[in-house]
């Protein structure tokens, strides 16, 4: 059926986009909790003797330790160029920019606050991995498993995920630099996501949802700054 024509541009805005997105992915992340796929992922890497790769040498220092590194040295980078701007970062404002760390670092809280507030444990914590936990849904808030809790969601892979918030502050003076920029932190998140899946730090579901959370507070982050700056008297 063809839209009307008054339609076809509100279903196209930048902000239509992002809720659509939002909740495709959302429903998509939903049927993964339901299909128990978390425990048979983990067991291509794991088994009652633990995760092989949990303590190589470079999976640990190079993939884990250095990655993570330079996900924050990027951050540190972003916070220099509020006040001092590189490349496509001169086309926007130091109200944008200082909205793109403040999304950053929003999402970041975000999965920090769950850590901390959640009960489930890592995969490496398992009975059935060599572990004393019992395996207990992410989603059973409060429900202790018997291990050390506050794995869910993935704190390694935020450090990627989290400068989505750059894609959104980017998206309308600079869309090539955007979708770059989206496709460098997807990448980088996964990839760190991976690491930790390989290790047994994490199930797959934990990397899925640290995506959906900070994609959804940095773009919740951007329309809000949005609002207070056309709200601002000129």
């Amino acid at each position: 059926m063809l839209l009307n024509p008054p339609l076809q541009p509100i279903l196209h805005t930048p902000r239509s986009l992002f809720w659509r997105v939002t909740l495709v992915s959302l429903l998509l992340l939903l049927a993964w909790d339901a299909s128990g796929l978390d425990r048979s992922m983990a067991r291509w890497f794991g088994d009652a003797n633990g995760f092989a790769w949990r303590e190589n040498w470079f999976v640990v220092h190079v993939l884990h330790n250095s990655a993570q590194n330079l996900g924050w040295i990027w951050l540190g980078g972003m916070v220099l160029a509020v006040f001092w701007p590189v490349g496509v970062l001169r086309r926007l404002t130091r109200g944008e920019r200082a909205g793109m760390v403040g999304g950053t670092l929003l999402a970041l809280l975000a999965i920090i606050w769950m850590k901390l507030a959640s009960h489930t444990s890592c995969p490496w914590d398992l009975a059935e991995f060599g572990g004393t936990a019992n395996y207990v849904s992410h989603w059973a808030w409060g429900v202790h498993d018997s291990g050390g809790g506050h794995c869910f969601p993935g704190g390694h892979a935020s450090t990627g995920f989290a400068l989505l918030a750059g894609y959104f502050g980017l998206r309308a003076k600079a869309p090539r630099a955007a979708r770059w920029w989206l496709a460098g932190a997807l990448l980088t998140g996964f990839g760190l996501g991976l690491v930790q899946q390989v290790r047994g730090a994490h199930f797959m579901s934990h990397t899925f949802w640290t995506a959906w959370i900070c994609w959804t507070v940095a773009g919740l982050a951007e329309m809000g700054m949005r609002r207070l700056t056309a709200a601002r008297p000129a």
